[in-house]
């Protein structure tokens, strides 16, 4: 057995758990917060900072790891003509989504917070947080498929 696919599914799945439980305790925990005007400026800049970089650094991470685990485990044909290959590709697209959302919704947020304003951002960017945390959870529920021994 290849050392480097347990170390490439180790880090990839690393990466999912901060990235996701980032993305949902920014949505969860903290947009709400700012809704109400309870957190400083600051303090909001440095969190939403902080899960742009997770984003960021993690996109990298994604790459690289899935990349890897994708070109050896599937190909072309796997991937578009078996169950498993679809669960792949819907990861995929979420991932894609997910961070599009994530980097439109901490943008919204960080410009108002640039100029002072808390609440109205924090109101623009909630259907975007909003929309990142539900699809975490379904990126974590396909995930949960892909790891299910004899599943599809």
């Amino acid at each position: 057995m290849d050392a480097l696919n347990p170390v490439m599914w180790s880090v990839h799945v690393g990466f999912a758990v901060l990235w996701t439980g980032s993305v949902l305790f920014v949505s969860i925990a903290v947009l709400p917060s700012a809704l109400r005007g309870d957190v400083a400026g600051d303090a909001l800049s440095r969190i939403v900072g902080r899960l742009r970089w997770i984003t960021r650094i993690g996109a990298l991470a994604f790459l690289a790891t899935g990349g890897h685990m994708a070109g050896t485990l599937y190909t072309v044909e796997s991937l578009t003509g078996s169950g498993r290959g679809h669960l792949v590709l819907t990861m995929l697209a979420l991932w894609f989504v997910i961070t599009g959302l994530v980097e439109v919704a901490s943008g919204k947020l960080l410009s108002g917070v640039d100029t002072g304003k808390l609440r109205e951002p924090a109101r623009d960017a909630k259907p975007f947080f909003y929309g990142a945390a539900g699809l975490s959870v379904a990126l974590l529920v396909v995930a949960g498929l892909l790891a299910t021994p004899g599943f599809a």
